[in-house]
């Protein structure tokens, strides 16, 4: 009985080794060996799902819905209006927001601007002490979801009083991109974009 385990074990080290082998030292053995070979190759195909849009895009934009692809689109088109108020906090500017689309959102992308009295763009220095024409942050900012036409006053953490430049007068905000939240308003569904809103300059 040792023996023929011992044989059996060693078939099976065979099979996934030398399959031109064991089919050699036994005739029985070569039927098992095709369907466990067999077996993970439509696991292996299944799970290569093909990629392509996850969810219908909004009017006007178009792309796979995808965090990493985006329903892209382009011109003016917004899904959420920003506006400075004029208020400065200790905590920061505070910005008034609305989302114009017909969905609920979870997720943006915000990038603030800022400019002096003469209306010139000032740079913004990160912790490194590196310039960029402008701070951006992204996530879940709202407190929750903002639903269709909902309206807040935001002041967003990642633009604290300390990351506005010296000189500053005027923001400008855009919600460069959205996440549309699922039905739990947990997670995000899919998203939209338009990187003509925030050039550098």
């Amino acid at each position: 009985m040792t023996a023929a385990i011992a044989l059996a074990i060693g078939g099976c080290s065979d099979e996934h080794a030398t399959p031109a082998a064991t089919s050699a030292s036994a005739a029985p053995t070569p039927p098992p060996v095709v369907s466990a070979s067999a077996a993970p190759t439509p696991t292996a195909v299944v799970s290569a799902a093909p990629t392509g849009p996850i969810h219908d895009c909004p009017a006007g934009s178009s792309g796979d819905a995808t965090l990493t692809k985006p329903c892209d689109a382009k011109g003016n088109a917004r899904m959420m209006e920003v506006s400075w108020n004029g208020k400065m906090t200790d905590g920061g500017p505070s910005f008034r927001v609305q989302n114009k689309s017909p969905s609920t959102i979870l997720f943006g992308k915000f990038v603030a601007y800022f400019y002096d009295k003469a209306g010139k763009q000032l740079e913004v220095k990160d912790s490194a002490g590196k310039t960029h024409p402008n701070q951006v942050c992204s996530g879940n900012l709202f407190s929750g979801v903002m639903k269709p036409s909902e309206k807040a006053v935001i002041t967003f953490s990642c633009v604290k009083k300390d990351v506005v430049p010296e000189g500053a007068v005027a923001i400008e905000g855009e919600m460069q991109m959205v996440g549309f939240a699922d039905a739990s308003e947990k997670k995000n569904e899919y998203y939209w974009r338009n990187n003509d809103l925030t050039p550098d300059k």
